[in-house]
């Protein structure tokens, strides 16, 4: 199965210039814990809940502060034709419950999350060793 058979194709952008309030507000609204950073038709940044706790409120920041401030610059991503095996793979091995998904002429046309994958595969290894991979402990996203 391809990706673009189960992801979500409705996507919420923001742009580097929105404020972090708006983002906020935008990620309230759709229920969301991100959002792709586009600017000029491409994807060129991801901004999260954590990025506005961590980077934006942590650092004493005001809600007016632009996006390209706290936004994580670099994006993991996967293409609409890849297959759901190599995608949860590496959803697996990255620690990342969604990813955006590009056309090949690199154009968002959506995001898969691990409850995208575990839907079309049900109770599938993929769903299931992906989110193995991101629940296990790594020195990247260490507390200590």
């Amino acid at each position: 199965m391809k990706v673009n058979e189960c992801m979500s194709s409705d996507v919420q952008v923001c742009s580097p210039g929105d404020s972090i309030g708006d983002a906020a507000r935008m990620m309230k609204k759709i229920d969301a814990g991100f959002l792709p950073v586009g600017e000029n038709d491409r994807l060129v940044g991801m901004i999260t809940d954590r990025d506005l706790a961590v980077r934006g409120v942590a650092e004493n920041r005001d809600s007016k502060t632009p996006v390209r401030e706290v936004m994580s610059a670099e994006v993991l991503y996967c293409f609409e034709d890849d297959s759901l095996d190599d995608v949860a793979s590496q959803m697996g091995a990255e620690q990342v419950r969604r990813l955006p998904v590009l056309s090949r002429s690199k154009r968002l046309v959506g995001v898969i999350s691990l409850g995208d994958i575990s839907q079309a595969v049900g109770n599938g290894s993929q769903a299931a060793a992906a989110l193995a991979g991101v629940t296990e402990p790594s020195a990247r996203h260490s507390q200590h």
